[in-house]
């Protein structure tokens, strides 16, 4: 009869142990997950950045007298470069220069012959595609983010965090009000 109760009792240690294994894996495969969709992001938004100065040098040509639009969108382009910002920081400064970007943008409809420029036009269609990456990697990130919280809150996870205290929530990468405001179509 001992021997009967000493191996349901391992084998209820056994179980308990891959069941902790088991769960705290999978949190730091979700916490993992959104470290690499942040990266992703990242690299998004270093190309939208690479393109920034581009596309203010086409403008400038055209429009030299439009000087504070330049200095707005290069000083934003700053913000957003620098350092290491956390997650809602980033957002801000993101969302001021999405806002500075569209007053450049709005240039191309105040001097014709910069919405002719090629190089003005091509790199304002990069820029676009380049916005269109970040709002999937975003939604990609925040999927993840959630996917992570929800483990984290819920049984088992809360309590095999608990135990390991290295989970901790991550923030949400939102847009403000800028980017969320509805897309005005206007034909030509």
């Amino acid at each position: 009869m001992g021997v009967i109760v000493g191996a349901v009792v391992g084998l209820l240690v056994v179980v308990v142990v891959w069941w902790v294994v088991r769960t705290y894996n999978r949190l730091v495969r979700l916490r993992n997950q959104t470290q690499a969709s942040w990266a992703q992001i990242d690299v998004q938004l270093k190309r939208r950045h690479e393109l920034i100065p581009n596309l203010v040098e086409s403008a400038r040509g055209y429009a030299a007298h439009e000087r504070g639009t330049f200095e707005a969108v290069t000083a934003a382009r700053g913000a957003a470069v620098s350092g290491e910002l956390g997650v809602t920081d980033r957002a801000a400064a993101e969302d001021a220069l999405t806002a500075t970007l569209g007053k450049l943008f709005a240039l191309g409809e105040s001097y014709p012959d910069l919405k002719a420029d090629q190089h003005f036009s091509t790199v304002q269609v990069e820029l676009r595609s380049a916005e269109d990456k970040i709002a999937y990697a975003r939604q990609f990130y925040n999927s993840a983010v959630q996917s992570y919280h929800t483990a984290l809150e819920s049984f088992p996870g809360n309590v095999v965090s608990g135990l390991g205290g290295a989970h901790g929530r991550r923030e949400y990468f939102e847009a403000a009000g800028v980017v969320q405001d509805p897309v005005q179509v206007r034909f030509a």
